[in-house]
């Protein structure tokens, strides 16, 4: 499946948005998709993330959560971070990220999940390893949403990602009745996007591929040894298939897929994300007539 030329002449510190793009839509949609939500679900074992998720019930509607997040992260990442409809979805996230209360080093934190558990998924779980100008253009490509999101003391490198991701789980993973709160209600979403009867096999697939650490932090049980062989053996027998495949052409949005349910009708940018009091910001009700479908809106895929 790997198309050697896609990247060719690409400058990892100056096109870091085209090799990201070319990774997370063409060469890595499902691995990345997966990994940047595992990301997201490590973050739920740092209580001071876990708990105020869960006493803001940022989280009562999982499925609209999981979609404005996904679209939001989308934006930006297919268009680029200078038009109108990426600098709309990064509007939206300072918004909704300014109505709690976040530590710098907390939002430092989640900024090195995204960075390095998408690498470490696909080392472990891929149908090959990211190149090592990938590496780079991936973390380029999170230093620049940061500076739009406002965090201070950005890392420079991948490994310093590394170090501080590694150094905070080691400080904060800590069991809190919020943060398993919150990680519960996310399985029971990832379980939704299989058919019912597959869905306690899910939940305890999904254990399986979670390190101790993190099982620990939830206080999950870990499943037993031969399930997570079989788990592993389940991941690499598809990566194996994946690497047969011919390199894809078409990119692979997030909300493309089935697992995005709450626009059926389509979506506007500025009215996406979860607010615990309700969104700040006013808009003029345009009625059904003014009405924009993603399409429209954010352009056909």
């Amino acid at each position: 499946m790997f198309n050697p030329d896609r990247n060719a002449g690409l400058d990892p510190h100056r096109d870091y948005m085209e090799i990201y793009r070319n990774m997370s839509l063409l060469d890595f949609p499902w691995d990345i998709n997966q990994a940047l939500s595992f990301a997201l679900f490590r973050t739920y074992a740092v209580p001071s993330v876990g708990r105020l998720l869960a006493e803001t019930r940022g989280f009562d509607d999982t499925q609209k959560r999981y979609d404005d997040t996904a679209i939001l992260l989308e934006v930006p990442l297919r268009e680029g971070f200078a038009t109108s409809d990426a600098k709309a979805a990064l509007r939206r996230i300072n918004q909704m990220h300014r109505t709690y209360d976040i530590s710098n080093d907390d939002m430092r934190y989640v900024l090195a999940t995204f960075v390095v558990v998408p690498k470490r998924w696909v080392d472990d779980h891929g149908w090959r390893k990211f190149t090592y100008d990938e590496v780079v253009a991936s973390t380029e490509y999170y230093r620049e949403l940061a500076r739009h999101m406002n965090i201070k003391d950005i890392p420079a490198t991948y490994d310093d990602f590394v170090t501080l991701l590694d150094t905070y789980e080691a400080e904060h993973f800590a069991y809190d009745e919020g943060g398993r709160h919150v990680a519960d209600m996310t399985l029971d979403l990832m379980a939704t996007f299989y058919p019912k009867p597959a869905r306690p096999a899910v939940r305890v697939f999904s254990r399986a591929l979670m390190d101790d650490p993190l099982l620990g932090a939830f206080r999950y049980s870990k499943p037993p040894r031969l399930v997570v062989a079989a788990s592993r053996r389940a991941m690499r027998a598809r990566a194996a298939f994946v690497r047969l495949l011919p390199p894809r052409r078409r990119h692979k949005n997030p909300s493309d897929t089935h697992r995005v349910k709450s626009y059926p009708g389509g979506y506007e940018v500025e009215k996406l994300g979860t607010f615990p009091t309700g969104c700040p910001v006013k808009h003029l009700d345009a009625g059904p007539a003014g009405q924009k479908t993603n399409e429209q809106k954010i352009g056909a895929r």
